[in-house]
């Protein structure tokens, strides 16, 4: 029988190869609000993309006051080239006004109350209560998503369905940091075609779903 604990030590001690996620070293920072914008700057976009955006917006405004009163336009030029840049300046922009007016400034520590900024997703809530606060969150990404069921794991159809499958098979221990394995060893790994079984440490509890070729 195929034991969690052991395929999340693995993922563990292989993952030490590999450089954190971006949003992962933000965190360092003990801020929730850079966790939130540089979760939101990170969609769609490369780690080392978004790691220079994040470093050069912060510079400029690094709480929700000081982005709220920045002009859009500032802060297209700060994060470009992000994906969707544009509406991703508004967006953040909108966000911190949000915040400044109605949660004192302070981004929220709960799911359901991120879940009411709007551009926010579950994705983005999960990393923010988890990374920003260290209460225990499942954040499930393409990476979690497919690598759970590339695996075996869980059978699910979308990262809402993995979230709350992995919440069950997970000891809630794991739950934070469950992100962070995932996304690594499928960016380095496990990636989305032809992945690389031949240097994988979990082949043996790897079902290899809809794996087609490999190296």
């Amino acid at each position: 029988m195929v034991q969690i604990s052991d395929i999340v030590g693995i993922l563990k001690k292989e993952c030490r190869k590999f450089s954190n996620p971006v949003v992962t070293e933000v965190s360092k920072e003990k801020s929730p609000f850079k966790v939130l914008i540089s979760c939101l700057l990170s969609l769609r976009t490369k780690d080392a993309v978004t790691a220079v955006a994040s470093r050069k917006l912060f510079e400029v405004a690094d709480t929700p006051e000081k982005l709220s009163r920045l002009n859009v336009n500032i802060i297209e030029k700060l994060i470009y080239p992000v994906g969707f840049y544009h509406t991703k300046a508004k967006r953040i922009k909108d966000i911190s006004k949000v915040l400044v007016e109605e949660y004192n400034s302070k981004v929220p520590d709960s799911i359901d109350e991120l879940l009411k900024l709007h551009g926010v997703g579950r994705k983005t809530a999960n990393l923010v209560v988890g990374l920003g606060y260290g209460i225990p969150s499942i954040c499930v990404d393409t990476h979690v998503h497919r690598l759970s069921n590339r695996f075996g794991l869980v059978k699910t159809k979308n990262p809402h369905e993995t979230e709350f499958a992995l919440r069950k098979l997970l000891p809630e221990k794991n739950w934070i940091e469950i992100n962070d394995y995932l996304v690594s060893y499928g960016q380095n790994i496990c990636v989305p075609v032809s992945p690389w079984c031949s240097k994988c440490k979990l082949s043996k509890y790897c079902k290899r779903i809809d794996v087609k070729i490999s190296r």
